[in-house]
């Protein structure tokens, strides 16, 4: 089961190719530079050098949120137009389960962070035990101070994830709650852990078409926020 997997959910932007398991390709980039013009130039690239097209993958799999409003919204929309063109089934993997795949053989409780400001992450908890992950939570906005509270009394071995790994780290740390964080290859989110993900989706049934994936906003976008502020301030 060949996948051919997207992430533009925050600042790293990646595309990866695997294979019943194996990583036949992967791309990589964090270096600010706007996703519009990487991920399909870096899709390419990536095909091309390892003898690969689109059209020889099994499926379409891509991080459709939570996330940045803007990143998201080009993943999706490269997932949709590759799927729409090649007539292949799509697989929408939560941006937290994917970055949770990144240290799933560490046994523990995964906390998986993005950076949400203003002392909030997006987050979900999972628990890893011998390569499996049960999720423990929905994905979620929460406050650093709740999600410390909610943890204070875990005896589980804790590992942080994802682009807000280091801020909910050292919440975490100063409110004297024990957790280690992902090293720095395994810290930010990836393609590679999408497609493994996509995978396991695959078998238990759950593609959908194209025109049926849709991103997954946790809370609306920023433009749209200072609208409806603005207008309870008339």
């Amino acid at each position: 089961m060949r996948v051919l997997a997207l992430e533009t959910s925050a600042k790293a932007c990646s595309a990866a190719v695997t294979d019943d398991g194996l990583v036949l390709a992967s791309a990589f980039q964090c270096t600010g530079l706007t996703h519009s013009r990487t991920l399909m130039p870096m899709v390419e690239s990536m095909l091309k050098n390892a003898d690969l097209t689109a059209a020889d993958c099994d499926a379409i799999a891509v991080a459709n949120g939570p996330g940045s409003f803007t990143g998201i919204r080009i993943g999706v929309s490269a997932a949709k137009g590759l799927a729409f063109a090649l007539n292949k089934p799509t697989v929408g993997i939560s941006t937290l389960e994917a970055m949770a795949w990144n240290v799933r053989l560490v046994d523990g409780l995964i906390v998986c962070a993005m950076d949400a400001r203003r002392q909030q992450i997006y987050n979900a908890l999972f628990q890893a035990e011998g390569e499996r992950l049960t999720r423990l939570t929905p994905d979620r906005p929460i406050g650093l101070e709740d999600l410390a509270a909610e943890l204070k009394n875990s005896e589980k071995r804790k590992i942080v994830v994802g682009d807000g790994g280091t801020l909910c780290y050292n919440y975490l740390s100063e409110a004297g709650i024990s957790c280690f964080l992902a090293p720095p290859h395994l810290l930010q989110q990836n393609a590679i852990s999408v497609a493994l993900a996509a995978e396991e989706a695959l078998r238990d049934g759950r593609a959908v078409s194209a025109q049926e994936l849709l991103p997954v906003y946790l809370r609306p976008p920023q433009a749209e926020r200072l609208r409806d502020r603005q207008a309870k301030q008339k």
